[in-house]
């Protein structure tokens, strides 16, 4: 059936191509034209139903007759106006008449306000052509512009499901939705169509933008609702749902807790924001603010310069790598933040210089996120202070050249903005002291993954200090002493002295392999997550890759990954651990990890749906094309593949008929080591049976532990139960273990507790054979599994087993301290 569709306001037809949105002009959204308008009604451009209409008003989509989902969106950017200027007339649901009104625009004010008026008008369902009768041409409402109809080989239109959806769920992140993972959920969204909010105390946010969810003051165990409307709202839901759910790596960044300072007279107390210890001077750091002139030269010009800064600030964020990459991309999304570009265009509009009118859109949106009292939140506003300060020194041309300190000197400033930290750093400070900010503010997690040790919210008081005084940084002890005695300075420097040696012995002895006082051979490998960890992993003493995350490969975009894209990137891991082992687990995706462009059904409990292996059987090309990757990839000598969350025997023979099936038809004779994660009480239970058929076994802790004791790690209310060292968790272990000694088999541990250098003595006592740890563990994890014996391990193993409590076992631990 071929629907007409007629130009829904008069004004001037366009091609997509033209629109100023790679989002419609590349067609991500679907074919269509476009209309930049003469007139504020928005009429129904054929008979239809009404999907939704945008909570912001600025949209909405519609069913026509033969299936097809079309969207009018009115003018770019416009969701930022949250609705101002617009007024619905028609409701979700409602059957409307070609030229029924269905929206009412205020033109004048909300062309002032939006990046552009033009409407794009896009079919988003599969299976449909648009043909387009003439653009570059004025056209009147009503006129016939379009045609949909169904492609030649469709067998008709596919059903997308539910054209709202919501969830509620509770956050398990520990500082909330901060900058960064609120980065996160925005580029999650990129390949939705679906207007997507997040609500929480009574505020509801674009889920599409960064400040919105910074006001919106999502904290750590707030239970929030997801809600989405649009063709792909349910899976645009699941999505977002699920990546807050997973934690979205957050653990990794948080800085350590902070450490209560002992009353003594004369310290000044802070917070620890970065362990460690530092003897230096003071070196007082003053950021001044960049002179700005309120009038512009004319809304075009400072158009154009805000454009060209925001062009130059994103690529230097692109360019950003290493430990800073990921607090890059959060900045990345913020330079580029709809409401944050709203607000600045609006005050260009009316006559305003480009950088006064991006800090006052800095400043007032630092004010929302203030008002809301969250303390973690607030500490985000220094991110908002440094793409500030960088975008106006672009925009006026300032030298944002810093006075740098000596080497060896204790920087003291008011905050630090991230953008400080790498000439900081490159400066060989010793530490860093600030009189406000919090631990978990950027610059701090830069701070600890750089060594250097900084407190932070020290107090005004810190600022008074003169410059070169003799000071003593204790960030352990969350103390400085701004005038210490001899005696003390003396134990301060013993006490670094001691510290330096043990770190360096540790990251010296690292490179060595990994042999235990009675001779027994342990290996340490490292668990990486993308092929720019590998040879930093090796540098810190890796022997081996024992769990590669191959999801990497496949989040964060349209399609999935084809054969030649994966096997570059598992041959760049392997060319990173220099010939050393790689073992390649699996994608391990489906229920509470869907990605858009996979099927994945509803699941009312996705931990115990379609995870894992599971989802690869139900989708053996998917699992071929993996498998092939990987042979192509990974020289021989060093590969190995693991399989996760398998359950039984049977999961493993049918992922081998595959990967011997993949084998053949690359010609590859030798068969590859292939194993399987223990990740499930049943496969712990059954391990006898598996190690019969698989050739090693590798303890994944975390989901071992919430499936043994029942509770969720990402639900805070019993989160502190998941506790890998509980009794019946080393039950399991155990019985791993004998599995694998029955065939002969090497027992591994890649989940959490295995880059605990206390649980080591256990997990070796039971069997374990291979710890698979994080990178920046390995050094010291090596050095404590060098100080073990078997016998003593077995003996505390043995009595590990026999306790009731987790909080025993752990007193075990202390006790062989």
């Amino acid at each position: 059936m071929i629907v007409r569709l007629h130009a829904p306001m008069a004004g001037w037809a366009l091609d997509l191509g033209q629109v100023s949105d790679p989002v419609f002009a590349d067609r991500m959204m679907g074919e269509g034209f476009a209309i930049d308008p003469l007139d504020g009604v928005i009429r129904a451009p054929c008979d239809a139903t009404v999907i939704a209409v945008a909570p912001t008003r600025h949209s909405v989509t519609l069913k026509l007759a033969n299936g097809a989902d079309l969207l009018i969106h009115v003018g770019l950017e416009t969701v930022a106006l949250a609705g101002d200027g617009f007024t619905a007339r028609v409701s979700d649901g409602e059957p409307v008449v070609l030229g029924q009104v269905l929206l009412e625009v205020d033109l004048d004010p909300v062309a002032a306000r939006a990046k552009s008026l033009v409407t794009p008008i896009t079919v988003t369902s599969e299976g449909f052509a648009v043909t387009v009768h003439g653009t570059d041409t004025r056209v009147q409402a009503g006129a016939p512009l379009a045609e949909v109809a169904p492609l030649a080989t469709s067998e008709g239109t596919t059903d997308l499901g539910e054209d709202t959806a919501r969830c509620t769920i509770r956050v398990p992140l520990p500082s909330g939705i901060h900058a960064r993972p609120a980065a996160r959920i925005v580029a999650a969204l990129k390949p939705f169509a679906a207007e997507m909010t997040l609500s929480a105390h009574g505020k509801t946010a674009n889920a599409r933008s960064i400040v919105a969810l910074l006001s919106a003051g999502i904290r750590h165990g707030d239970e929030i609702e997801i809600a989405g409307r649009g063709p792909d709202a349910r899976a645009a839901t699941a999505a977002i749902a699920a990546l807050i759910e997973q934690g979205m790596g957050e653990e990794a960044h948080q800085s350590p807790a902070p450490v209560a300072a002992p009353a003594a007279d004369g310290l000044i107390h802070g917070v620890r924001a970065a362990p460690g210890l530092a003897i230096g001077r003071v070196f007082q750091f003053r950021a001044s603010d960049i002179a700005v002139t309120e009038q512009g030269n004319g809304p075009a010009a400072e158009s154009a310069a805000l454009a060209a800064a925001r062009g130059r600030l994103l690529a230097i964020a692109e360019d950003s790598t290493g430990p800073g990459a990921d607090i890059a991309a959060a900045h990345h999304t913020l330079i580029d933040d709809p409401e944050l570009l709203s607000a600045a265009r609006h005050l260009i509009a009316e006559g305003k210089s480009a950088a006064f009118a991006w800090r006052s859109a800095i400043h007032s949106h630092a004010e929302a996120i203030r008002a809301t009292g969250d303390r973690l939140l607030i500490e985000r506003i220094a991110d908002l202070k440094d793409i500030e300060r960088q975008m106006i020194a672009l925009l006026v041309g300032a030298d944002t050249a810093m006075p740098l300190p000596p080497p060896g000197a204790i920087l003291i400033t008011d905050e630090l903005l991230p953008s400080h930290f790498a000439p900081i750093a490159a400066a060989q400070v010793a530490g860093i002291c600030t009189a406000f900010g919090g631990p978990t503010a950027h610059a701090a997690i830069l701070a600890a993954s750089a060594g250097i040790p900084m407190l932070v919210a020290a107090g005004p008081g810190v600022l008074d200090l003169p410059d070169g005084e003799d000071v003593v940084l204790d960030a352990d002890r969350a103390v400085l002493d701004p005038a210490p005695r001899t005696a003390a300075r003396e134990a301060a420097a013993a006490r670094l002295i001691h510290l330096r040696d043990r770190n360096a012995a540790d990251a010296s002895a690292a490179r060595q392999d990994c042999v235990m006082a009675d001779g027994t051979r342990i290996e340490i490998f490292a668990n990486l997550a993308a092929s720019t960890e590998a040879a930093p992993a090796v540098s810190l003493g890796a022997e081996g890759c024992g769990l590669l995350r191959t999801e990497f490969l496949f989040h964060d975009r349209m399609s999935a990954p084809d054969e030649d894209e994966q096997c570059a990137a598992y041959a760049a891991v392997a060319a990173g651990l220099a010939g050393r082992p790689l073992i390649v687990r699996t994608l391990d995706i489906g229920g509470d990890k869907p990605v858009a462009y996979l099927p994945f059904p509803h699941e009312e409990n996705p931990a115990l749906g379609a995870r894992g292996i599971r989802f690869s059987l139900s989708n053996p090309g998917l699992l071929d094309t993996q498998f092939r990757a990987i042979l192509r990839g990974v020289p021989a000598p060093q590969c190995r593949i693991m399989l996760p969350m398998v359950v039984d025997a049977g999961e493993l023979a049918a992922a081998r008929t595959i990967l011997d099936q993949a084998r053949a038809s690359l010609g590859i004779e030798t068969p590859v080591p292939l194993g399987v994660m223990i990740e499930t009480p049943a496969a712990a239970l059954l391990a006898t049976s598996l190690a019969r058929d698989a050739d090693f076994l590798s303890i994944g802790s975390n989901d071992l532990t919430q499936y043994a004791l029942a509770a969720d790690r990402g639900n805070p209310a019993v989160a502190a139960m998941v506790d890998a060292l509980h009794p019946a968790v080393l039950h399991l272990i155990a019985r791993a273990a004998e599995g694998a000694r029955t065939h002969a088999r090497w027992l591994g541990v890649c989940g959490g507790i295995a880059s605990d250098p206390a649980a080591a003595l256990i997990l070796i006592g039971l069997g374990v054979t291979e710890l698979s740890a994080t990178p920046a563990a390995i050094p010291a994890l090596k050095a404590a599994v060098r100080a073990l014996d078997m016998p003593a391990c077995r003996a505390l193993a043995a009595r590990a087993l026999s306790a009731a409590t987790a909080a025993e076992v752990r007193a075990l631990l202390e006790g062989t301290e």
